[in-house]
């Protein structure tokens, strides 16, 4: 689970959750009312709520043995807390946890889609276990039904795939209604743009009693579409024969449009790299393509001067371009591999990252001048995507001649360090270009956001830099202004 890596930060939000889920209105109605004490209530029984959703998330099996739940289950009994307001306690304290991890916004649909689901799963044992000898167990269990039917997309299917039962959240979702659902294949939802081989990797799990997981892009009546993270799981009788499927969902259309969003963008700012690469190629080979043309002209320079053309000026002439040959060569095949798909993580020296990055621009650093000065403090090896980082290197590098050229910077220079703390590898990139703006320093990451003035920056560079460095590296990147200039920070973990 993406949470299970982030549990230091979980228990590091612990007390502002604390603070903010008691000063919640519905919270503080619902305790006001009973009049139960909050801070009471905050040091006796809050850290069994935390630390509930903390074994949940670790999938610790011995969570429904937990004991300190149990005693927050009898007090609240004891104030004769009603299901929907223990339901409201409950769904406040995720909501509260989930505003306080602060993650991309990516990562936040991530965190919701599974702090619901362990909020679903496990808030009905609770709810079961606080309804448990209770005299209107029945009238408990219908009111649980309630919840169920009205905020999980749940559905069942007979042997054949035919619907046997529908919850409300389902009809909501699909757009039908229960009535043109009953009875029908459930194929009724699927959508054309799903392969076959899902559906048939989905029978072949059920069929043999095992639990099928996935991610499904569903069609609604209205031609409209949406995605749902789903497991269906066989239904037994009592003899351990299969009888019908059940299916439990989540809607994740939102984290699928927030994910074609980012591959447009990345397209789009591979496009935007491409034209940029092919523009460098073109001006490191004007120089070696001169040369070759001075030393072709030589021969009839020669010959019109009425010298000999002798066996050893041809071998010269040619020697020397093949040389200009070879650099042309080796420069398209640097360029080449550099937009190869880069599927596999490699191990690199932080070093050596930062020398491809330079090569790419040398001739662009040569002829505007500007200094390079690299600080090798330690020298750690990593594990990436080679051409991911070189791309972000190279995006930061140019973005800093960039706004040097802009503002005239008589003496160029650029600062690069290398060093390591515990956990990362880190290269600054600092220029001297006096800084980025306090007003719009917050702002360098966001898509579509430019300060070049002529307009040719797509204002996906630095977007996707963060994209590349803190989800597919897990790393971190930021920005800051020093003495000369701004000072772009990137670690990557060791």
């Amino acid at each position: 689970m993406f949470l299970q890596k982030h549990m230091d930060k979980i228990l590091n939000v612990q007390s502002d959750v604390f603070d903010m889920w008691y000063k919640n209105d519905e919270v503080k109605s619902i305790l006001n009312a009973y009049d139960i004490d909050a801070k009471k209530f905050l040091d006796n029984h809050l850290d069994s709520i935390m630390n509930f959703f903390v074994q949940s998330i670790n999938e610790e099996k011995q969570v429904k043995k937990y004991q300190d739940i149990k005693t927050l289950l009898e007090f609240l009994k004891s104030y004769k807390i009603k299901e929907f307001e223990f339901y409201i306690l409950f769904k406040c304290f995720k909501n509260t946890l989930k505003d306080n991890l602060n993650f991309s916004d990516s990562d936040s649909v991530k965190i919701q889609n599974e702090l619901n689901e362990i909020f679903e799963n496990e808030f009905a044992y609770l709810l079961k276990q606080y309804t448990l000898n209770d005299n209107n167990i029945e009238s408990k269990l219908k009111h649980f039904y309630s919840l169920v039917n009205k905020n999980i997309i749940m559905s069942s299917t007979d042997l054949s795939g035919n619907i046997t039962h529908v919850t409300d959240a389902f009809c909501e979702i699909s757009g039908y209604t229960r009535e043109e659902l009953l009875g029908q294949d459930h194929n009724i939802v699927r959508h054309p743009d799903m392969p076959n081989e899902i559906f048939q990797d989905l029978w072949n799990t059920i069929q043999t009693g095992e639990t099928w997981n996935s991610e499904i892009k569903n069609l609604k009546k209205n031609g409209d579409f949406y995605w749902v993270s789903a497991k269906i799981l066989p239904t037994f009788d009592e003899n351990n024969v299969v009888i019908g499927y059940d299916a439990v969902r989540q809607d994740i259309t939102a984290q699928k449009e927030l994910e074609e969003h980012q591959e447009m963008l990345a397209q789009q700012s591979k496009s935007a790299a491409m034209g940029e690469m092919i523009s460098m190629i073109a001006h490191q080979w004007r120089q070696p393509l001169q040369a070759i043309s001075i030393l072709v002209q030589k021969l009839p320079l020669t010959k019109m001067l009425g010298d000999e053309i002798t066996e050893e000026l041809l071998e010269q002439v040619l020697e020397d371009v093949n040389v200009q040959i070879d650099y042309m060569s080796n420069t398209i095949e640097d360029f080449r591999d550099f937009f190869k798909p880069n599927k596999e993580k490699n191990e690199i020296e932080i070093k050596k990252l930062v020398s491809k990055a330079i090569d790419f621009l040398s001739y662009m650093l040569n002829i505007d001048s500007i200094k390079v000065n690299i600080e090798i403090r330690e020298n750690k090896k990593v594990i990436v995507h080679v051409n991911e980082i070189i791309q972000v290197l190279i995006n930061i590098i140019k973005n800093a001649r960039d706004i040097m050229l802009e503002k005239q910077i008589s003496e160029k220079i650029l600062n690069i360090k290398i060093y390591s703390t515990t956990n990362y590898a880190v290269i600054e990139i600092e220029d001297n270009a006096g800084g980025i703006a306090p007003e719009i320093i917050g702002k360098v990451f966001e898509p579509y956001f430019s300060t070049k003035e002529n307009k040719n920056g797509t204002g996906l560079g630095l977007y996707m830099s963060k994209t590349i460095i803190e989800q597919h590296c897990l790393g971190k990147i930021n920005v800051s202004n020093s003495s000369l200039g701004a000072v772009f920070k990137i670690e990557l973990p060791l």
